[in-house]
C-alpha cells in the first residue's frame, strides 16, 4: 500500500509510537496515509483506539516477524 509519510517506531514502547503516530499525522493534510511501523504487542489494540478516537481511518495492518505495520489514512475534517 502506498504512503505519503511513514514512521519508524520500532523497539519503542507505549505511549511512543501513538504519540510518533500523533506528530506525523499533523505533517500530512487530510486524507493523506501514514505508514507507521511498530514491534510493541499492545500496539494492535492502541492503533485501532486511537484511530476510532480521533477519527482517522485505519486502513490495514500487518504483522511480520513481530513488526506491526500500520497504513492510517488522516481525517479530511
Amino acid at each position: 500500500m502506498l504512503s505519503d509519510k511513514e514512521v519508524d517506531a520500532r523497539n519503542l514502547n507505549c505511549p511512543l509510537p501513538i504519540l510518533r503516530c500523533k506528530k506525523a499525522l499533523n505533517e500530512l493534510g487530510p486524507a493523506q496515509v501514514l505508514k507507521i511501523m511498530a514491534t510493541d504487542p499492545g500496539s494492535k489494540k492502541d492503533f485501532d483506539a486511537f484511530c476510532r478516537q480521533t477519527g482517522h481511518s485505519l486502513l490495514e495492518m500487518q504483522e511480520t516477524d513481530g513488526v506491526f505495520t500500520f497504513w492510517i489514512k488522516k481525517r479530511t475534517a
